[in-house]
């Protein structure tokens, strides 16, 4: 029997003229039209001389094709490798040289570049889909058989390579299989109630795991529809509301809504899930959006070698500043970083998962593969958190992240809850930095609200009752914004980077 993702989302259609995708720009599909030329597609791959294990390198412009591709990929047995479309040819060069894709399908305006590359690392193919399906590897899916029949995959047969975001040097290529994809999304449509009659309003880019993987297979695996939108836009997304019944996003979503006179209870009457992930939900904007709406967010815990791992209740207490349960099947443990010894709830230390969820290594690196798994199967996230009494689990912070300043551990969550509680404070993130006396310093970095009057003494003043002294920031810097990723994650590497000389000389 196989267990190939396409064949499963294909079995489980109960209406094929259900709309799946509905685009802005025409290309809407309904589940026989998304299936039959997701067929076409595939059979243009095997055309083209993808075999099954191959990689198919895809830096498209969001659309519905992008989810065609990747069934296409997942029917012929092939990998998909979805890359950012902010990367540029020198970035480009690196996951192509890496990966070694037998095709790339790349935005018309990088075509002649793509090939240019192509040809300098020796490689075959390099294709457009064109701006309107008018590309040359569109008029192969339009001259396709759409009764190409899948390629018969075992669940650890490779389905996809998503490459880190190499914030501590080289970007990893983590190796997804089948088994992965479908698990996990399986186990999402239960834990969030999801059905034929839900109407998911996707506004998330789909080169990540959040918006390719989470988002599409979850709503396909229920029959849902997709109101496909091409990018975040809070005016499209609150006209979309009343028609839609669900809605997954990034904190950054959610807090750029806020700011839309058009969220009332009124607009969101009709819905009855929003859920956030990829970067941590600020507390405040939890209760800010319960207050406006009436609907706490359902907030989860994930990363691009694990899939979902935890998720707040869709029945039950979301507590603000948790991420909620491992989900069914997904075993997940703190541990202390250095030994490995198992810690009990309430301690914090690394978290280390295990289940079908867990990617099977890093393309090409068995080494660094083998250093991030426990003896006993257990990979190790690298994210800091505690389990509490009830169980819900809490992320302190990513382990490269921890300080160590004269000795002691701060944890930068800790110190981040405290000053955005502080009046006038819209958000902050919290680094080290290389410290004369103390090994490092704590440094926060704080972006205040429109009409916030704090400077850096007044915010030292109210942190000094709350923390222990060597928890205090050594310096504040006020700053427009955070430097975040595409998918909203604060980048602290830029943080440190360009904070790194701030105790060069003894203070």
């Amino acid at each position: 029997m196989s267990e190939n993702l396409f064949d499963l989302i294909v079995e489980r259609v109960r209406d094929p003229d259900a709309i799946a995708l509905e685009s802005p720009d025409g290309l809407s599909l309904s589940y026989a039209a998304l299936i039959a030329r997701s067929r076409q597609a595939a059979d243009a791959l095997v055309a083209l001389g993808v075999e099954p294990g191959d990689r198919v390198a895809v830096q498209i412009d969001k659309s519905p094709d992008m989810i065609v591709l990747a069934l296409a990929c997942f029917a012929a047995g092939a990998a998909l490798l979805p890359l950012n479309v902010a990367y540029t040819l020198a970035e480009l060069e690196y996951f192509l040289g890496d990966a070694r894709p037998a095709l790339t399908l790349c935005r018309p305006a990088m075509l002649d570049h793509a090939q240019a590359l192509a040809r300098r690392l020796g490689l075959h193919r390099v294709e457009s889909l064109g701006v309107a399906r008018d590309g040359s590897f569109a008029e192969r899916i339009a001259a396709a058989d759409d009764r190409f029949a899948s390629v018969p995959r075992k669940a650890d047969d490779l389905a996809a390579i998503l490459y880190t975001s190499g914030t501590t040097g080289r970007s990893k290529g983590a190796m997804l299989s089948h088994g992965n994809l479908s698990s996990n999304a399986l186990a999402l449509v239960d834990a969030w109630r999801f059905t034929a009659d839900d109407v998911l309003i996707h506004a998330l880019p789909v080169f990540h795991t959040h918006g390719l993987f989470v988002a599409t297979n979850v709503a396909l695996l229920a029959g849902a529809r997709m109101i496909f939108q091409p990018r975040f836009d809070p005016d499209a997304v609150i006209a979309a509301l009343p028609r839609a019944t669900s809605l997954m996003g990034v904190p950054t979503f959610y807090t750029r809504l806020l700011e839309h006179a058009g969220l009332t209870r009124q607009a969101t009457a009709h819905m009855r899930l929003f859920i956030s992930g990829s970067a941590p939900l600020l507390a405040q904007t939890h209760e800010a959006f319960l207050e406006r709406t009436g609907h706490a967010i359902l907030e989860r815990y994930g990363m691009t070698e694990t899939n979902m791992i935890t998720s707040n209740p869709y029945e039950g207490r979301r507590i603000p500043g948790t991420v909620g349960f491992p989900l069914p099947g997904v075993f997940l443990r703190i541990a202390e970083a250095d030994t490995g010894r198992i810690l009990p709830r309430g301690e914090i230390g690394v978290i280390e998962v295990k289940g079908p969820n867990v990617f099977s290594g890093y393309w090409l690196m068995p080494e660094k593969t083998a250093a991030e798994f426990r003896a006993d199967g257990f990979f190790i996230t690298g994210d800091v958190g505690m389990i509490d009494a009830d169980g819900y689990v809490s992320i302190v912070g990513r382990a490269k992240d921890l300080i160590i300043s004269g000795g002691f551990n701060v944890y930068p969550k800790e110190i981040e809850h405290e000053i955005d509680a502080i009046d006038g404070v819209n958000e902050s993130a919290v680094i080290g930095v290389p410290h004369p006396d103390f090994g490092e310093g704590v440094v926060a970095a704080v972006v205040l609200e429109a009409d916030g009057r704090l400077d850096e003494a007044s915010i030292l003043a109210r942190l000094e009752s709350r923390l222990a002294r060597y928890k205090l920031p050594k310096r504040i810097l006020i700053v427009a914004a955070l430097p975040r990723n595409a998918m909203g994650k604060v980048q602290k590497n830029i943080l440190r980077d360009e904070s790194r000389s701030l105790f060069s000389r003894r203070p």
